[in-house]
């Protein structure tokens, strides 16, 4: 399930390395990210530096998740991300408790992103490591070509779409627009406008 995060508090409780990592994909996803800890890397510093994010340098307190959508415990303590969990409970708060998959409501896969085509990989916290590596061997496979034909393919599709005709003969354009061959075509003979060719008459 991909959420949509834009304006959305995000609460992360620790602001250690694993915690910038976290903080960083919240960042890109839009939400409004308030991070709660005594002490915080370099990279989270100047992140609330520039204000991007809100951090309040003490402990974490329950009231931290009111109107919270989502927190992210990324402590060195047990105790106190079983706390942070407790608390996203009572709040109606999704949580995330790191390497601690009995206390998670939703997990972080391992992102291939280019442009909006995401791959996500995910061993259900087994092995981070794993995901880890299968996400580098994606990363080879799909180059930044893949982010530009998807951008393509959406103009093709709204074009197709405001075009009368059948559903059937609607499916069957859009599968050819998304096939191996079409994709072959746009990456080396520089076809950019797949949409001339799916919104012809006939078929």
């Amino acid at each position: 399930m991909l959420l949509r995060l834009a304006g959305r508090k995000c609460v992360v409780v620790g602001a250690g390395k694993i915690a910038a990592a976290k903080i960083e994909s919240l960042l890109r996803c839009g939400a409004s990210v308030t991070v709660v800890s005594l002490r915080a890397v370099p990279a989270i510093q100047r992140r609330a530096g520039t204000g991007a994010l809100v951090w309040h340098k003490r402990a974490f307190r329950a009231r931290d998740l009111d109107g919270a959508f989502l927190a992210v415990a990324a402590t060195n303590s047990l105790k106190t991300n079983a706390s942070v969990f407790r608390a996203c409970v009572k709040h109606g708060a999704l949580c995330n408790s790191v390497d601690d998959p009995e206390h998670c409501d939703f997990i972080y896969p391992a992102v291939v992103r280019r442009g909006l085509l995401q791959i996500a990989i995910s061993t259900g916290g087994r092995s981070p490591a794993l995901a880890a590596r299968l996400r580098r061997e994606l990363e080879q496979q799909f180059g930044p070509e893949w982010g530009a034909w998807v951008q393509e393919l959406g103009r093709a599709r709204k074009a197709l779409l405001a075009y009368p005709m059948p559903a059937a003969v609607r499916r069957r354009r859009l599968n050819q627009m998304a096939a191996p061959q079409a994709f072959s075509n746009y990456v080396l003979n520089g076809d950019r406008r797949p949409e001339k060719k799916t919104i012809k008459p006939g078929d």
